[in-house]
């Protein structure tokens, strides 16, 4: 068992639900699990490189041995910032049989922004691609282990995998975190155990206990996507393949040539597979489970979906806070009416509360809560995340009383399927990537030329919200000065490219209420229908 005082000083809890039937206890355990059971069955395997779940027991232990080489053991932080490859499984994977907390970082996010998470986290290694390792040289204190794509295994391949030491592995303790940020757009990381990863596979795998081909497309970098694909493959027997592309073509060909049968993807992707006159329907005829997720489904696409497939996706709510979903389904009576997220998965007991914590009626609207299911095969397993790292003040409010508050808005229908009315008010879930408000107008509010900034989101058939941003210029040459360009290039240099507002407009007042704040409803109303206070000029666009 780790050492309470470990959890405690970086402002978490501990939790030790009941152990998951059937299953092994920890992520470190299901790696010797999986090689025995399925032996000689693919297990991993992209472009480069493939493995049996023997060779990928053998290939894990052999990271771990450079992973304890480098002096990780228990409980260090291990960054890994790679795209879709067979190493970042395998990275995953090793860090889990030592013990020690991986942190996912996105390729995709700005040198800066990986900066912070690496000092947040506390990381001590940092396994990713040259090209990042040399954007990251500033930051002092962490190690790296550069990893050559074009090489799979290359960084591991020449360790004694007898040389991986044999620790044991507390199944409760903290062993990733996952990044993401809250209204104030600071980045929180979400902390969670190997029990917490395990469960949603078991479940998933109880209720389609078929071994499927998983095709990735999304960042194997987001832990969500770990759990979703590695943990919950390892545990059917079936066989994980990272793909490289997200674009809806280069998905296609990737499922076309590797026989994918089940993805997790975006509405973006998927409006694409469904519309691109370049994609022959016959080159994803071997999909048949997939799930939705990440951003808001736009109006038509499921009928769309059923019209070519004949066949639903799977939809549903979810946060990494859950982790993963925590509602919806494959079929359609689970997915529930369009417009709804489903109902909740068996593991557990979703819950809508006022503002005091008490739950409201059946019908009534409130804040989402997520705890553990009180009935069934699953009773009792669920444990909620054991809070941000080093961040108490959030820990102990998002899990008050006991359970997950998520912060977001939502009720119950009589036949019991959620609806999701507000997701954290401001977040803009844009092609299923967050983007915060806050991180955006902090990139460009310390410019000479602007006063003040807002930046909010707008509906977008294809990506579901895209992002756009309004400004208030600062008085005299400086503000005459501002224009679309200096803003985009600022947001440029600070920020992931998918974050950056596709328009600017320029305001002469801000609307806003007592407290000055600024009325970010009445923005969005003005995008959608034009309308803005008849006492305030209409915003213009910013060339």
């Amino acid at each position: 068992m780790i050492d309470s005082e470990f959890v405690v000083s970086h402002g978490l809890i501990r939790n030790e639900p009941r152990a998951i039937p059937h299953v092994p206890r920890s992520v470190a355990e299901l790696v010797d699990h999986a090689a025995t059971t399925y032996g000689t069955r693919c297990a991993l395997t992209d472009r480069r490189a493939a493995y049996t779940y023997a060779e990928l027991r053998d290939a894990v232990d052999r990271a771990a041995a450079t992973l304890h080489a480098a002096g990780v053991g228990p409980l260090d932080r291990v960054a890994s910032s790679l795209p879709n490859v067979s190493d970042v499984v395998v990275g995953f994977l090793a860090c889990m049989r030592l013990g020690a907390i991986w942190v996912g970082i996105n390729t995709h996010l700005a040198p800066p922004e990986k900066a912070f998470l690496l000092h947040d986290s506390g990381a001590s290694l940092l396994i990713a691609t040259a090209d990042i390792v040399a954007a990251l040289h500033t930051s002092a204190g962490v190690a790296a282990i550069t990893v050559d794509i074009a090489a799979p295994g290359s960084w591991w391949r020449a360790a004694d995998p007898a040389a991986r030491p044999v620790v044991p592995v507390d199944p409760f303790a903290p062993a990733a975190i996952a990044y993401t940020s809250g209204t104030t757009g600071t980045p929180k990381g979400v902390v969670h155990s190997q029990h917490n990863m395990l469960l949603p596979g078991a479940v998933m795998t109880r209720r389609e206990p078929a071994a499927l081909v998983q095709g990735v497309c999304l960042p194997l970098t987001i832990l969500n996507m770990q759990v979703l694909s590695t943990v919950q493959t390892l545990l059917s027997g079936g066989t994980v393949v990272p793909m490289d592309r997200i674009d809806a073509v280069g998905v296609a060909a990737w499922v076309a040539e590797f026989g994918v049968q089940r993805m997790y993807s975006t509405p973006p992707t998927v409006y694409d597979l469904l519309t691109r006159p370049d994609i022959d329907p016959a080159s994803i005829a071997s999909l048949t489970h997939l799930g939705v997720g990440g951003a808001k489904c736009p109006e038509g696409l499921r009928e769309r979906y059923r019209e070519r497939f004949g066949t639903d996706f799977g939809f549903g709510y979810g946060l990494t806070e859950a982790p993963t979903s925590v509602t919806g389904g494959a079929a359609a009576a689970a997915i529930g009416p369009v417009g709804s997220s489903g109902a909740a998965h068996e593991q557990v007991e979703v819950t809508i509360r006022d503002a005091d914590g008490v739950p409201v009626p059946d019908g009534g609207e409130g804040e989402i809560c997520v705890g553990p299911s009180r009935t069934g095969h699953f009773a009792g397993c669920y444990s909620t995340m054991l809070g941000y790292w080093n961040r108490p003040e959030a820990t102990a409010a998002a899990l008050r009383g006991g359970v997950l508050h998520t912060g977001d808005v939502g009720r119950f229908d009589a036949d019991g399927n959620l609806w999701v009315l507000d997701r954290r008010s401001d977040l803009i879930i844009r092609g299923g990537a967050n983007v915060y408000p806050a991180e955006v107008e902090r990139a460009v509010e310390g410019l000479a030329s602007v006063a003040e900034v807002a930046v909010v989101g707008r509906d977008h058939p294809r990506l579901g919200e895209e992002v756009v941003g309004f400004v208030l210029p600062a008085a005299g040459e400086a503000g005459a000065s501002i224009s679309h360009a200096e803003l985009s290039a600022q947001c440029a240099a600070q920020l992931a490219r998918y974050k950056s507002p596709v328009e600017w407009y320029v305001v002469q007042q801000f609307p806003r209420n007592a407290m000055g704040k600024v009325v970010k409803p009445v923005l969005r109303a003005w995008l959608e229908h034009g309308a803005y206070p008849e006492a305030l000029a209409a915003p213009s666009l910013l060339a």
